[in-house]
């Protein structure tokens, strides 16, 4: 079950697993809670994902709203169609809907991507993925810590799988096709000249003081470096509700473009000369494309890309957004190493266990 875009490459390579197993008979269900061409279609189409086939059209509300109506919808199809498991992945309302409407009718859920901890409650995706944990019969981890913090939480070990990062297998898997999009001459930006934005979190964009200070340090960084931000929708809406507009257009080497493919995407990623982000997944993307990623947040689910990767925790304090930027600038990056067993196969090793169990 899917249901934003981040999901969308977490499950493209389980899918492809599932189709192909004699095992197993996959029913893909998108409950819409990215429904535009840009946020889900786009995204289906280069990660070469079929229609499809249960398709709910939830489309965006409150938290509450959202997760009720796809609470609401998911139990019919689950009382028609009978499922012996159900898996979800990430921290998406949807993933939270899912698993409670499948707990309750007694139908074992497995959790892709279990275990990952900010230690911040105020984030709706932290009570998303406590609570999903909780429910799952099957923890599919990503890293060590995953393990740590459901062991602390009580989760029987049983429970629990180390099989890696299923985004790296769509990332691996595509990144020869990226290749080829033509997306830089487009934008007109030269390899390794310009780095990459991405920024969307309520916590970042929902307040006027929090947003201006991050285009403070976005202004300085530009003076030295060109910036490329395919601008989120959310992001777009709040720069528009707080009067930033004007300043922005000022910023000559800050290019806004809308949001892109996940083709073209990867292709400016892996060819950035580093990443400003408040995404999860860019953090771990960058890692494993060796790129330099500054994490405009005060804490991190994925502490792995701190501690083996190139994620630096920056915050939203505009001066240490800057004095990080520029050491990379300056030539000073921090290297990492990619971690144990994000090496393409997740998806393998998340199936061959759900075949063996079933």
């Amino acid at each position: 079950m899917i249901g934003a875009r981040p999901n969308f490459m977490k499950m493209a390579p389980i899918h492809t697993r599932m189709l192909n197993s004699a095992a197993l008979q996959p029913i893909l269900l998108h409950t819409g809670q990215h429904y535009d061409n840009i946020m889900s279609k786009v995204f289906f189409e280069d990660l070469q994902m079929p229609e499809p086939d249960i398709y709910l059209g939830v489309g965006s509300g409150s938290h509450a709203q959202q997760t009720a109506q796809v609470m609401t919808k998911v139990e019919v199809i689950m009382l028609e169609e009978k499922p012996d498991l159900v898996v979800v992945v990430g921290d998406v309302n949807s993933t939270l809907a899912a698993a409670v409407v499948a707990a309750k009718l007694w139908i074992p859920v497995a959790h892709v991507e279990a275990g990952l901890r900010s230690f911040d409650r105020e984030m709706p995706e932290e009570i998303n993925r406590i609570l999903t944990d909780t429910l799952a019969e099957f923890l599919f981890i990503t890293e060590k810590s995953g393990e740590q913090n459901l062991l602390k939480e009580g989760i029987s070990p049983e429970r629990i799988f180390m099989v890696g990062n299923v985004m790296i297998d769509s990332l691996l898997g595509h990144r020869k096709k990226a290749q080829d999009s033509d997306i830089l001459s487009r934008l007109n930006v030269d390899e390794k000249h310009y780095a990459l934005v991405t920024l969307h979190r309520p916590s970042n964009v929902d307040t006027p003081e929090s947003l201006s200070d991050i285009f403070r340090a976005f202004e300085a960084i530009q003076g030295k470096m060109k910036l490329l931000f395919p601008i989120h929708p959310r992001t777009r809406k709040m720069l528009d509700a707080f009067g930033l507009r004007s300043r922005i257009e000022r910023m000559k080497n800050l290019v806004l473009c809308d949001p892109i493919g996940y083709l073209d995407f990867l292709k400016l990623m892996d060819h950035s000369a580093f990443v400003l982000t408040d995404s999860g997944g860019i953090q771990e993307e960058s890692t494993v494309l060796g790129i330099p990623c500054l994490t405009l947040r005060n804490n991190t689910e994925r502490p792995i890309t701190i501690e083996q990767g190139t994620n630096i925790l920056v915050g939203t304090n505009s001066k240490r957004i800057i004095e990080e930027s520029f050491k990379i600038i300056d030539g000073k990056c921090k290297t990492g190493s990619i971690p144990p067993l994000w090496d393409g196969k997740a998806s393998e090793r998340i199936v061959n266990i759900i075949s063996d169990k079933l």
